[in-house]
Formats: structure tokens, sequence, C-alpha cells
């Protein structure tokens, strides 16, 4: 099949369950193929990458050979353990996928991709076909093989293929089994991941080892998962977008990407299409907080650790010295380019690798950072002395840089505007910086501080709010709406219940929501760079959930968010975007949604008592 013939015969977004090793993470479609996975790291070249590559993506298929009525797919309960069920009718079988951890911070860590093959029921034949295409397709593999062991070499990578059954290799050097599963049978398949020159051992595996690493598997993530402090009445959704978070994180570093996926399209057959594989310090910020609402103290630490790290970087760039995003090794060079060989998911191209907005200035982040510093020294573990030092010479750069223009939240590509909710989060910056000296009794330049602080309220009531729409506005030069002003209450800068919030709130409901489905803005009214509509972005529902919540909309609130609950997939997993189909669209799982679940699911809980 040729690409294009390809581009419409993907599985879509949603049809995928993701596992992972906080290293890195792989998607696994609904009809058995692994499209999607980079290694040895998040942000790594693709080795499969059918979904966004087609044919020559490479993928990982396990399936039987019969005609397949029907699949299922779940997750073991209370872990990122992955099982996908094929009915048909001679049987039933099943694949368990999971990439082994057995304990935290495991200095013996091996990275490994395990699938496992049941037959529940009834006899079928199988088959496996294993198409590694590395480097995002663009580099040849060399492929050796032994009775029950396939070895793949590409550049600067290994990958060694053992299983319980033999293998034959193709023209290509990809190599494939069929074989016969019968009443209670099991097969197993696992693919470590090495180094360019190292040596693979010995080939076979047994189930009592695939056992072994199954069960450790499944008590590290419920171990883990059992630290959870929420018991409220959303607690198995809630306990999912934990799980999704806690998979996220790269465990080596602490940092947490926002996504595992690159190019997976924001409107399909559109350009919207952009590489999430990295360290959004936005995201993460956000994150952080949501962990800490759980309790979940061990990983804000280790997010805290590498975050504060960068404080202490000294950069020449007039972005600050902060830049938008980082890889998980903290470089900074994330130059944009296209991989003009694939085809797009579903036909959506560019394919892109990098992210040119890491040298956008967005003045938000300094406000998102600081006050998950200030929660954190709240709720976590004090803030160090020379942290302290790092934090008062950033803050003094922002006093000096506040009010320019910047491409904002959403990363605009139209140039710079004077962006409300960037003036709102600087303003948090000044107000948290300042509650965090007077808590711990602090050295700064607090009166200096305070007065920057109240020059940006100021200037948001007059500049931001329009007397026309009676609402906050998206920047100072027009009148267009803005879903990330929903965040005002949350942030503290005004009352839930102000005429102005609940004003803004109203518009927002009239002219950005359909259904409980929230547009973060009109691109008509506010061109972005890119002349195209795009889905309703799960973030901005979370948050409409909370603003009615905090605004005493408690009825209004709890319907939205049951109606959002709807449009997760089949494993309660969300994208960054639905369309106004229903699908998922989008970077696929997105941090950013199921931080805002968690968020906004734990206070309406709190305010339903």
């Amino acid at each position: 099949m040729t690409d294009e013939g390809h581009a419409t015969g993907f599985a879509p977004i949603a049809e995928h369950g993701v596992i992972g090793d906080m290293r890195t993470a792989a998607l696994v479609a609904t009809d058995g193929a692994i499209d999607w996975f980079c290694c040895p790291q998040f942000d790594s070249p693709s080795v499969f990458g059918s979904i966004v590559g087609a044919d020559r993506g490479g993928s990982w298929k396990i399936a039987p050979e019969s005609h397949v009525d029907s699949h299922q797919q779940f997750y073991v309960p209370d872990s990122n353990v992955l099982i996908t069920r094929f009915l048909t009718d001679d049987g039933v079988v099943e694949i368990h996928d999971f990439m082994p951890i057995l304990r935290s911070h495991d200095p013996e860590h091996r990275q490994r991709l395990v699938r496992k093959v049941v037959s529940v029921r009834g006899s079928m034949r199988m088959r496996a076909d294993v198409a590694p295409r590395f480097d995002y397709g663009r580099a040849q593999h060399r492929t050796t093989r032994g009775q029950y062991q396939v070895t793949f070499r590409g550049p600067g990578l290994t990958l060694a293929l053992n299983s319980s059954v033999a293998q034959r290799i193709d023209e290509h050097g990809d190599a494939h089994a069929e074989f016969e599963m019968s009443d209670g049978s099991t097969e197993v398949f696992v693919l470590e991941v090495l180094g360019q020159d190292a040596e693979p051992g010995p080939g076979g595996r047994t189930t009592a080892e695939v056992d072994e690493l199954f069960l450790g598997t499944v008590a590290f993530w419920r171990e883990w998962l059992g630290n959870s402090s929420y018991r409220g009445r959303w607690r198995e959704t809630v306990n999912r977008s934990a799980l999704v978070l806690k998979l996220l994180t790269h465990e080596p570093s602490g940092s947490m990407i926002a996504a595992p996926t690159t190019s997976l399209p924001e409107r399909l057959g559109g350009t919207r299409n952009w590489d999430y594989r990295y360290v959004w310090l936005r995201d993460a910020a956000f994150s952080l907080s949501s962990l800490l609402r759980l309790g979940f103290i061990d990983e804000a630490d280790a997010f805290m650790t590498w975050m504060t790290c960068r404080f202490a970087e000294v950069s020449d760039s007039a972005a600050g010295p902060l830049h938008v995003m980082y890889d998980v090794d903290c470089r900074r060079d994330l130059t944009e380019i296209s991989l003009d060989h694939w085809a797009g998911h579903r036909g959506a191209r560019p394919v892109r690798i990098g992210n040119d907005a890491v040298d956008q200035l967005q003045l938000d982040i300094y406000g998102e950072i600081i006050d998950a510093v200030y929660l954190f020294n709240k709720h976590g573990r004090p803030i160090t002395h020379d942290s302290w030092l790092d934090l008062i010479g950033m803050v003094d750069w922002l006093q000096d840089n506040w009010d320019r223009a910047d491409s904002g939240i959403w990363e605009s590509r139209a140039g710079p505007r004077r962006h409300t909710f960037s003036r709102l989060m600087s303003w948090v910056a000044f107000e948290r910086v300042v509650q965090i000296a007077r808590q711990r009794g602090l050295p700064g330049n607090l009166e200096s501080w305070v007065r920057t602080r109240d020059k940006i309220y100021w200037q948001i009531m007059s500049d931001g709010w329009s007397e026309k729409r009676q609402a906050f506005v998206q920047h100072y030069d027009e009148d267009v709406l803005d879903a990330s002003l929903l965040l005002m209450p949350m942030m503290e800068f005004v009352a839930p219940t102000d005429p102005r919030f609940l004003s803004t709130l109203d518009a927002i409901t009239e002219n950005l929501v359909t259904d409980s489905l929230v547009f973060r803005y009109d691109y008509r009214g506010s061109p972005d760079g890119l002349d195209e509509a795009e889905g309703t972005f799960s973030i901005c529902s979370f948050w409409y959930v909370e603003a009615l919540t905090r605004a005493g909309r408690l009825e209004d609130a709890r319907l939205v968010l049951e109606k959002m609950f709807t449009y997760a997939n089949h494993l309660g997993l969300y994208a960054e975007q639905i369309g106004l189909t229903g699908d998922q669209l989008g970077n696929f799982p997105q941090a950013f949604t199921h931080l805002s679940l968690i968020s906004a699911t734990m206070n309406l809980d709190r305010a339903l008592g």
C-alpha cells in the first residue's frame, strides 16, 4: 500500500492506548499495531511511526489472520499495562502490552517493549510483523536472525527482539512470524532497546519471565497510585489522568513532556501539526500543581529540582532568562524541520520535528512557574536560599519586561501582541513572590514588587477590559474573547462573583462554547498565522468547568464535566482538542488536558461537598 493510500487508513487518534517506562512511550492501536515509538527517550527519533508516516514510518503489529469481529481495549486496573482483545469467529485472544518498570530510579533499568499473546478460548492463527524504520524512516537498518532472536541495527541504536516463536526475515530486513494459538496457550515477544554497539543476550523468552515482569510492573503502578489522596466522586477518572501525568514524566531528569507524539493534527488534513515531545514550562508548572493536589510530593520535588536548575542558567536571548520549552536533556536547540517523505496522519502535512516556538517570548510562563514555586513552598518543601536568589534575578528581569508585546499562551505565529493573559500571569508572578517572601521572611525588594503588581492590575482593568464586549479580552488592541481568561479567579486576580468576571464568563459561554466544548478563541477575529479552523480545546473546557464552579453555578459545572468525560476515548484518554464531530485531535495523550481535568474535578468535588 502506498503512503497516499494509507493516509486514509490510519487508526484514528482515539483508537489508541499508551504504555511507557517514564523514559519514552508507545501508542498501541486497537488493531494490535504499535504505530508510534521513539527510543530511548520521548524526543528521540522514532522507530515505529506509521501513525504519521504510513508505510515508511514503521510499525509492529500482532493480530489474528482471520476476520476480527470486534476489538476491545482496557488497562489492567490502576496501572499503565494495556490489554487489547480480539473477538473472532474462531475464539478470543488478547495481547498484554507494557514497558517493564520494577522500581523507581532503577539503576539497572532495561528498556523493553513486552507483548504477551494469550488465547482466552478457541483456536486461531496469529501473525506478527515487526517493521522498524529508524530515524523517522530516513535510515536503513541491518537485520540478523537466530532461531528465537532477531537483531535490528540502525544508526546509534540496536533493537533485539526475543520471542517464543521462530521469526523469518524478508528482503527489507523486517521480521515476520505466523503461529497457532489454542485454548489457554501463550506466546511472548520482548523488544529490548540497546546501544549501537551493544550485543544482545541469549535469544528466546519464557512465559514465566514475562509473567514476572508483568506482575512487577502492575505492582509498581498500583503502589505509586496508592499514594494519591483523592477519594472523591470521580476517583477512577482522576486516577487515570494521574497515571497519564506520571507516564509522561521523564524520571531521570524529573521533567514532564507535553505529549509523547508529534504532528497529530489539530485539524484533519490541515497544517496545525506540531511536535509536543518537549518540556513546556507552562504545562509542567500546571502539572506540578495537580500532582501536589493529589499528594504526590516526590514527583513535585523532582520537577522543582529540574525547574530551579533552569533559574540559574544564563541566557542572552531577547525572550529572557527562561525559554518556553526544553527537551528532556534541557537542550534548547529545537529547530523545526519537516519530514517531507511522510504522508502525515490522514494526510495532514507537514509532519514536523522540533518546534520553533522555543524562541518566542511568552511572558505568562513566569507567572505559572512562580505560582508553582509558591505552591511547592507552601505544600511541599521550602525553597532553598540559592533558588530564592535565582528567583529574585528572574523577577528583576520581569520588572523590566512585563509590558512587552509577546506571542502569548497560544504561541501565535502572527507576531507579538499585548496579551491580557500574559499581563495576568505577570501579575501572578509578582503577587506570589511577595507572598513567598512574607511567609518565609525572605529578603527582597518587596515595595518595588508590590508597585509593579499594582501597576499591572490597573492596566488590565483599564486596557484588558472591553466596555463594548462587557468582557476581558485577548489583547489590548481588539475586542477578541479568549478562554484563557477563565483562569482569572483561579489565579485570584478577581473574585469569581465579580460582575466583570461573570460578564466575561457569559460572553465566553455565548461565543466560544458549543455544548460542553470550548474554543480557545475565534481564529477569524484574531488571526494566528494559520488561516484554518481547529477543534475545541479540552483544557479550556475543563477551565470552563472550574470557572462555573467558582462562580457558584454548580449544576451547570457538573453537567459540563460529565459531558466532557464522555468525550474521552475508550480508555479515559484525551488528546489536545475535540473536533465538532467528537474526534480526538492533536497530540495524544495530552498532559495539559489531563492536569486540567484533575483540577476541575477536585474543585467541583469540594464545592459539591
